[in-house]
């Protein structure tokens, strides 16, 4: 999962992940960033022309905080699903 991007959206911190094999799930991401705080969505971005999976997407959390613990806990590991699609 390298190359987390935080962006601020207002007090909701939307994290960018990328490398992640076609089959993982929103129920996935939510598990995984869950035990770092409050995930309010995840955004699993989908080709518009085969209705599969990209490979990335956008995980909000609910604060700064969680956020960075996220970041720090998760980057540029091979977590479930992740890089080597």
């Amino acid at each position: 999962m390298a190359n987390l991007v935080r962006t601020h959206k207002e007090s909701i911190v939307n994290i960018f992940v990328e490398n992640m094999a076609f089959s993982v799930t929103e129920q996935d991401l939510r598990e995984l960033f869950a035990p770092y705080g409050v995930v309010e969505r995840i955004n699993l971005i989908i080709d518009r022309e085969t209705g599969r999976p990209r490979g990335f997407g956008f995980v909000e959390m609910a604060d700064d905080k969680a956020a960075q613990a996220a970041m720090g806990g998760l980057n540029g590991t091979h977590s479930i699903g992740f890089s080597g699609r």
